[in-house]
Order: C-alpha cells, then structure tokens, then sequence
C-alpha cells in the first residue's frame, strides 16, 4: 500500500472533530488524520502559528470557514511543506465592516451568557439545505459550540472581524487546490467560492448539491468522495 501523506483537518466557527467525522473514518482508512482546532490565538495569523507548531513536516491541508483561512495562512508560511489544499464554506476577504459590526452583537450576546442564541444568528436554520436530517445537524452544531464555550467562540470571532484579504496568497499558490461549495450554501455563496477557485494557479471548484454551508454533515458521502478523488489526484509541478 502507497504511503499517502497525513491530511491535516482545521474545522470552523465553534466546530469540533464532528464537523469531519464521516470523512475521518473514510479517508482515515488510507492516510493519517491530523485534526487541529483553532482554539489558541484571536487572529488568523496567530491560530496559524500555534497549529503550524504540532504538525507534521509534510501534510495535505482541509479547512472549513475559518479552518481554510487559517490554511491559507499556513501555505503563506511553509508553501514547502503543504501538498495540496481543499477549503470548503471559505471566505478568503477580509470582513466586510458591516457584517463585522453584526458579528460584534453576536460577541456581546456571547459575553452575556446567550452563546446559544449567537450561534443561532451565526448559523441559522437557512444555512442548511433543506432536508430531513436539518434539525439533527442543528442540533450538533448547538453541542459543539457549547462544548467549546463562549471564550473560544468570542476569540474565533475576532479572527474572523480582523481575517486578512488573501488574494496575494492564493494568486501564489502552486499547489492542487479543490474548493467544495453546497449548492444552498448562504453564509458564503457559490459566487464567491468559484472567485476563490478561479484565483489560485490550480484552483478547481466541485458543487455539492442538496448541501448549505456544512456540506460534510449534509451530504458527507459525497464530500468524502470528492475529497478522496481529490487527494489520489496527480501532483502538479511547482
């Protein structure tokens, strides 16, 4: 059997390991799984570099929100050390002022003791494709952001308030890099996730269809697949 290097998984917004789990157990089967959670630091750079510090010395990477900026970040710093990168519901921009002011409300509502109602209005219902299991994965997205606590949630939320435009960043990359994009995604809109694809040298964008911004835990057999197609894929030349 091929040795396959690690793939390092960074979830987002108040997610734990549960985020990935299908895709743990699937693509675990042929490759180790790293997963690092953005818990340390209250900016992108400073979540990038406390994780940088436990992870192997060659990895393939896999963020989600937040996770695929502090991807990006990590490639600015070691682009020798990342073989390939997939960035699912990423926002590579910096934070427009007034979706930052509304992410303040959400900080105060947290630091009153109503992180549930924040992760509410940070998540709404409408965020997930309609289905039948929509209300379980609400439901999870509740237990993770709960599990974590208001202090991470305020810290993660002030990484996203100050996330820095990547543009730069990804116009360099010269590495595979997949973008996987829920059809019914409408906190970050297909729009936006093809203009992340289209700007990296080998940047390609796959549509998970019946899928809003958790596509991992709505259709997890089709972002599994995608996924593993994607990493037993050929490796570009630098």
């Amino acid at each position: 059997m091929p040795i396959h290097e690690p793939l390092v998984m960074i979830p987002g917004l108040m997610a734990d390991a549960r985020l990935f789990l299908p895709q743990m157990v699937q693509l675990g089967s042929e490759r180790a799984v790293h997963l690092a959670l953005a818990t340390r630091g209250e900016t992108v750079e400073q979540m990038s570099e406390a994780i940088l510090a436990g992870l192997p010395p060659h990895f393939a990477l896999l963020g989600h929100g937040l996770g695929g900026d502090i991807a990006l970040d990590i490639i600015r710093r070691v682009p020798d050390r990342v073989s390939r990168v997939v960035l699912m519901g990423t926002d590579p921009l910096s934070e427009p002022p007034q979706a930052a002011a509304a992410r303040e409300v959400r900080i105060v509502a947290a630091r009153a003791g109503r992180l549930a109602e924040a992760i509410r209005e940070e998540i709404p219902l409408a965020a997930i494709a309609d289905a039948p299991w929509r209300d379980d994965i609400m439901a999870l997205i509740q237990d993770m952001a709960l599990g974590l606590g208001e202090g991470v949630f305020i810290r993660q939320s002030r990484a996203l308030q100050r996330r820095p435009n990547q543009q730069k960043t990804m116009r360099r990359i010269k590495l595979p890099a997949l973008v996987i994009s829920g059809d019914a995604d409408t906190l970050v809109p297909m729009r936006r996730q093809e203009f992340t694809a289209n700007l990296m040298p080998y940047g390609k964008i796959t549509v998970i269809e019946a899928a809003g911004h958790l596509a991992s835990l709505e259709q997890p057999q089709a972002v599994s697949d995608a996924i593993a197609a994607f990493l037993a894929g050929p490796m570009m030349l630098r």
